[in-house]
């Protein structure tokens, strides 16, 4: 089974079906998960209602407050999941710089495997991860400099790294290219 989410109205309305669902199996109102998460309750009530598309920041703080992966907002019911590159759900940051395609949405695991695209002469700077989670970047075409705490390193076409994401992280690509990356992360929930 091929699932494709190139419609963005579908993709809102199955996070908000997946967080009220995910919000409801913890015992949590609107306004708990509000506290838990810093999002205002009228905007997680409106995601629940797929009346808004949430940001890649808020969606990390909604996973981080409910501690669970952030991919278990795009859960689907499958046993097999097949991604094509290009194609299906895509997350764009705020400034459209940095689009996350997830590779694998089932959730129900710890890890989280997806490709990033950084646009040309740009950085992303994203929120800090889960307690304990793992981040393991390949760069599979281009070259980037990704900075971890206070520290710089420079990968080139199939470099990788693996870094504690729970402290600040960013991407810089320094080109006129597209960087693609595949990211893989292990969470430590």
């Amino acid at each position: 089974m091929e699932m494709e989410m190139d419609d963005p109205k579908q993709v809102v309305l199955q996070v908000g079906t997946a967080l009220r669902k995910l919000r409801k199996e913890k015992q949590l109102s609107l306004e708990d998960l509000s506290e838990i998460t810093g999002v205002s309750k009228l905007t997680l009530g409106n995601i629940e209602r797929g009346e808004t598309n949430p940001t890649l920041g808020m969606l990390w703080k909604i996973s981080k407050g409910l501690s669970i992966p952030l991919m278990a907002l795009f859960a689907t019911e499958s046993n097999v999941n097949l991604s094509r590159a290009g194609k299906g759900l895509r997350i764009a940051g705020d400034q459209k710089t940095w689009i996350v395609e997830p590779i694998f949405q089932n959730a129900s695991n710890e890890i989280e495997m997806c490709r990033a695209y950084l646009q040309p002469n740009s950085t992303y700077h994203p929120e800090k991860h889960h307690h304990n989670t793992t981040e393991i970047v390949t760069v599979m075409t281009g070259a980037i400099t990704i900075n971890v705490n206070e520290e710089s390193y420079k990968l080139n076409q199939f470099d990788s790294i693996s870094f504690r994401a729970d402290g600040t992280h960013s991407y810089i690509n320094n080109s006129n290219d597209v960087v693609v990356l595949h990211i893989l992360l292990k969470y430590g929930i």
